[in-house]
């Protein structure tokens, strides 16, 4: 397994740039929850960091899948790169003299969302022609570790850095911006991607038309979209680290991370035990898993059992993500990857970002505890109602269509 992880070249500079990318993201995401909730004392506001990130994605939607599926998916996802160090510039400029105030900040968050609304569909896309289609569902697991540890270690650095000032946070996030661009950058050209066919409007919508028409693929993004869009818990970390935790930022940084950390150590199992059969079933169960683990996490008062509650949430997670990106890449023609990875890619920033927005609506109105108590069986509710709106999806038993093995000529 080794030697099929770290022998190909490109694909270890690609998770080197994602880990890279998520990192600096999950670190300075720490900072800025922290410094808007210290500007505010609101949940509301935090919500709206949420939203703010998340509109440029779903109004770019369209374009991104175009743009994806036309140029050269490296040189997209590394100008985001540069773009995101950029906006964190701006961050650093704003905690060194307060030049922008609250708007500044929103404008540098939604400038960080519009770079990822590109950034994420087309490192979606570029993965599968860097690998053979049998490893895809094993190096996604091990993209999603690297992924994962980034979780952990943003977070808590962010959390700890965030102690000697937010620019330290903002300055050392856009240097590891520029690292990854320039990680990804150097992945060696695959094939020229063939320009879609037809109008720039008939062809925007095909990764729709095409989601749409395939049952497992649409149940496995909506799931994903209703339970996590419901379930989400994130945004309202700092509430529970300060007013009911009272563990202080490096605490918001051990709650941050715990999600990363339980699917870190899952995804490092899927690596040696990769998913082989009722893939759909175990889905379904993973999506429960993390109900439950919300509606703990929420009803919890001791910082312990509240960092074990997220940790075995993110490792559902994870199941749920592996089987939904395998399903989503193999299933996918190439020529269509990028325009169907941005439509999936609005999903997940749906449920995460607008997630986000939705439970600090709820928090104003119920409290912390109540929103996320909600959300936790709401997302039970979505995964019981599923399995009976998309039976195709809980039959799916394997990741990869199963081929026969061809015989040699002479055999039968």
């Amino acid at each position: 397994m080794a030697s099929e992880i770290f022998g190909n070249r490109a694909f270890t500079r690609f998770w080197t740039a994602r880990s890279a990318s998520g990192f600096a993201y999950h670190m300075t995401a720490v900072a800025v929850g922290w410094q808007v909730y210290d500007l505010t004392g609101s949940a509301l506001m935090l919500g709206l960091v949420g939203l703010v990130e998340f509109l440029p994605q779903f109004l770019l939607t369209l374009v991104v899948g175009q743009v994806a599926d036309r140029f050269d998916r490296r040189r997209i996802a590394g100008v985001c790169q540069l773009v995101e160090a950029a906006a964190l510039l701006l961050l650093l400029a704003e905690a060194a003299g307060g030049l922008l105030g609250l708007g500044g900040i929103f404008a540098c968050v939604a400038l960080i969302g519009a770079a990822r609304a590109f950034e994420t569909p087309t490192l979606q896309a570029l993965l599968p022609s860097l690998v053979a289609p049998e490893s895809l569902p094993r190096m996604l697991a091990w993209s999603g570790s690297v992924w994962k540890t980034a979780m952990i270690l943003g977070p808590a650095a962010g959390g700890v850095l965030f102690m000697l000032g937010p620019g330290v946070v903002y300055g050392l996030g856009a240097l590891v911006y520029v690292l990854a661009s320039l990680a990804v950058l150097s992945i060696p050209a695959a094939a020229k991607v063939p320009a879609p066919a037809g109008s720039l409007w008939s062809t925007a919508l095909d990764g729709l038309r095409f989601i749409r028409r395939r049952p497992i693929i649409f149940g496995a993004i909506s799931l994903d979209l209703f339970s996590v869009l419901l379930g989400g818990a994130t945004s309202l970390l700092p509430v529970f680290a300060r007013d009911i935790l009272a563990v202080g930022p490096g605490g918001l940084g051990a709650l941050r991370a715990a999600p990363a950390l339980g699917a870190l150590a899952m995804s490092l199992y899927l690596t040696r035990f990769p998913l082989k059969r009722r893939v759909g079933r175990t889905m379904f169960a993973a999506v429960a898993v993390f109900g439950l683990s919300t509606i703990v996490f929420g009803l919890s008062r001791s910082f312990p059992l509240s960092v074990a509650a997220l940790a075995v949430l993110g490792a559902g997670d994870m199941i749920s993500v592996v089987i939904r990106s395998t399903l989503v890449q193999i299933d996918t023609p190439d020529a269509l990857r990028g325009r169907v990875s941005a439509v999936n890619a609005v999903f997940i920033g749906t449920s995460n970002q607008l997630g986000d927005f939705e439970s600090g609506l709820i928090a104003a109105a119920l409290g912390a505890t109540g929103a996320v108590v909600v959300g936790g069986l709401g997302a039970l509710v979505v995964v019981a109602l599923w399995m009976r709106f998309f039976p195709e999806l809980a039959r799916r038993d394997r990741l990869v269509p199963h081929v026969p093995a061809v015989g040699r000529p002479g055999e039968t």
